[in-house]
């Protein structure tokens, strides 16, 4: 009994945890996300190339969202704001570019595999069913539920 006492008690003081931990998870998401969105941004005609030579559907439509997803994505992060939504469309960016770009690389992140775009998806994956954490707009806006 006395270990799941401390057990229990451990778990209450690690929840302190819970809103820093978000925060500076987001924000790595964030600055992760912000030099792929740039890089697309600063030649989209380039990205919409690169995107025609694998096959996508309407490649600069696909650029054009990809990079807007992205950017919004850095933004929505770091603040905070909205992010179960942002969540969800970057997921689908990290899918996309885990199945196109990553996948025939194997898993190492070294081998240009999908190791470091499957771990961004975790992390929004936990974004979206956590929420921001306390130090964000959406608790600031729409108070603890979110």
């Amino acid at each position: 009994m006395k270990i799941k006492q401390l057990y229990s008690e451990f778990a209450r003081l690690a929840e302190y945890l819970k809103s820093p931990s978000l925060l500076f998870a987001r924000l790595a998401v964030a600055y992760g996300f912000y030099e792929p969105a740039m890089m697309k941004w600063s030649d989209i005609h380039a990205t919409a190339e690169w995107f025609a030579s694998m096959n996508y559907p309407l490649p600069l439509l696909n650029a054009y969202a990809a990079a807007t997803t992205e950017i919004t994505g850095v933004v929505l992060l770091t603040l905070g704001f909205l992010t179960r939504f942002i969540s969800i469309p970057l997921i689908v960016v990290m899918i996309v570019a885990i199945l196109t770009v990553h996948l025939p690389h194997g898993f190492n992140a070294g081998d240009n595999g999908f190791e470091i775009p499957m771990y961004y998806m975790l992390f929004l994956l936990i974004f979206l069913s956590h929420g921001a954490g306390r130090f964000s707009l959406d608790h600031l806006i729409f108070g603890e539920k979110l």
